[in-house]
């Protein structure tokens, strides 16, 4: 497929090949960085997925976007290709098998059921007498047979479930004697069998960098450090004197795991590990974070922070506010209704669970849950659990706005509210979340992590709670609504907001660049002539 841009050629400060494992649309982070940098005078292409379907292109400001379709059959586990005689020896092998055998056993018990009524009441159409008397016989042994064959292959194809559920969790005595193995034989390498999946993801970035032959590879998160760090390797072999940015969103040892096996933490720190050392540059969001990243990996410099702040409210006219959606109007709520909104990823981790359970102690208050997927089983299963306390109408899930109308979105709320759990990412950052509800002047109510509540603190724009505990988090919210305005005072001090907006990270993102290829001189790109598959 050609894909061409209506751009000429332009003098650019290089190419910027930016990577992220996700589609795009809903990462403000990513967003942002690739537009700021592309408005720097920076050449960007940035490269996301689909899982489904095919892939698509857009503009970002004056980046591009390209979403590449990922494919996964390295995803799939050792259990789910094939039969495991050890774990569960009776379990039909993976494939079409336990639910042939199902339907047969089914069908089998229906022909049984058929010819013992076709014997009652049409005993003309079965057939001679004698062939009668031999269906009665037989039918005596194969309604019993039918029975108990039907129950062996329902029992079979439990044990396929138990066995294809243990193999994907892989916690069981086998499993842990094969990661422990694996680990022992190739310490940062076994990766490659802990989470072999990492290579569909090298496969269908790998091809599109080297055609675009960039300059700079800015590799977000951990997934795409490897893809990045695979493709430095391959340009410098080249002759291409091509520089990598890992761009370390979290502290990976410390993330609740992403899927429900044992090997996802092991396999995917022995991929960080193996590649953080190729990065020319490390940007994180916190200090905190880039602290523990400098120990972790023996970085030589300490990472760089880019806060992922949001971008500075602009003055903006009646017919800008026009557009933004009303939350308020969302909610089907006026505007001296109480409303507390929690805004991004939702989870058990992050404590919308708690919010819920809090809901019948806050007598006429409102919760928003601003998420991407308001239809999502999660955010339901909040929703009726809402109704099952009896305050399904106090509940509302509302879904993302574009990053640039997030802030003035949020302002329609009376509490922004951030009730994480304690997992070791969460004590380290300053959150998205927790700029976005400052900049929207909210009081906030956070729970006790570490980096957050003393924030709150210092500055006095909100209430701690202990985290998980309902009764703290309803008298913080009442507290806070109880006297809005004392805790809104604390973003009239002076230059507090300035350093918590995009653009001034940008500025910073754009000297992490400049300083890794300041010996290059300005070059002239022509996207018109670029064929992409």
């Amino acid at each position: 497929m050609e894909v061409q841009s209506a751009d000429a050629a332009r003098t650019t400060k290089g190419r910027v090949v930016m990577l992220v494992d996700n589609k795009v649309e809903g990462d403000s982070r990513v967003q942002k960085a690739a537009e700021s940098a592309a408005a720097a005078g920076w050449d960007v292409v940035l490269l996301g997925l689909v899982r489904s379907g095919q892939g698509r292109s857009w503009k970002l400001g004056e980046a591009e976007v390209r979403l590449l379709p990922l494919k996964t059959p390295l995803a799939k586990r050792h259990a789910e290709r094939h039969r495991s005689l050890l774990r569960r020896p009776l379990a039909y092998p993976p494939g079409p098998l336990a639910a042939y055998r199902r339907q047969w056993a089914k069908a089998w018990r229906a022909d049984v059921a058929t010819r013992r009524a076709a014997l009652k009441v049409a005993p003309h159409a079965v057939g001679s007498p004698l062939f009668r008397k031999t269906e009665k016989v037989r039918l005596v042994a194969a309604g019993p047979a039918s029975k108990v064959m039907q129950r062996w292959i329902s029992f079979r194809s439990r044990q396929s479930v138990e066995a294809q559920k243990a193999g994907r969790r892989l916690k069981g005595p086998l499993d842990q004697a094969f990661t422990a193995s694996w680990k022992a034989a190739k310490g940062r390498r076994a990766w490659r069998r802990l989470e072999p999946a990492l290579w569909d993801y090298e496969l269908t970035y790998g091809k599109e960098i080297d055609a675009l032959k960039p300059d700079l590879i800015h590799a977000n998160d951990f997934r795409m450090l490897g893809v990045g760090a695979r493709a430095t390797v391959r340009a410098r072999a080249a002759g291409r004197d091509v520089k990598l940015v890992w761009d370390a969103h979290e502290f990976l040892p410390g993330v609740r795991p992403w899927e429900d096996n044992a090997h996802w933490i092991p396999g995917n720190t022995a991929h960080e590990s193996e590649f953080a050392p190729y990065a020319d540059a490390v940007v994180t969001v916190s200090e905190g974070l880039a602290d523990l990243l400098r120990e972790r990996h023996g970085l030589k410099a300490q990472p760089t922070v880019v806060l992922n702040a949001p971008d500075r409210p602009a003055e903006t006219t009646a017919e800008d506010d026009a557009e933004v959606p009303d939350l308020r109007q969302l909610c089907g709520i006026g505007p001296d209704v109480p409303l507390i909104v929690y805004s991004g990823s939702p989870g058990p981790q992050r404590g919308l669970g708690d919010m819920v359970e809090a809901l019948p102690k806050l007598d006429g208050v409102h919760i928003a849950f601003v998420v991407p997927n308001p239809a999502a089983a999660y955010i339901q299963g909040l929703m009726k659990r809402a109704e099952e306390l009896g305050a399904g109408d106090r509940l509302h899930a509302v879904p993302y706005v574009p990053h640039w109308q997030v802030v003035r979105f949020l302002s329609a709320a009376d509490v922004g509210c951030i009730p994480i759990h304690h997992w070791p990412n969460h004590e380290i950052a300053l959150i998205t979340k927790f700029f976005e509800y400052s900049h929207a002047r909210l009081p906030l109510v956070v729970s006790d992590v570490k980096t957050m509540s003393e924030a709150a603190r210092a500055t006095g724009q909100g209430e701690v709670f202990p985290a998980e505990d309902i009764d703290g988090f309803v008298a913080a919210v009442k507290a806070v609504l109880a006297d809005p305005d004392r805790y809104k005072a604390a973003y009239d001090k002076p230059g507090l907001l300035d350093t918590w907006t995009w653009e001034a990270q940008a500025e910073v993102l754009d000297q992490v660049y400049t300083k890794l290829l300041s010996a290059r001189p300005r070059i002239s790109v022509d996207r018109a002539a670029e064929v992409t598959v």
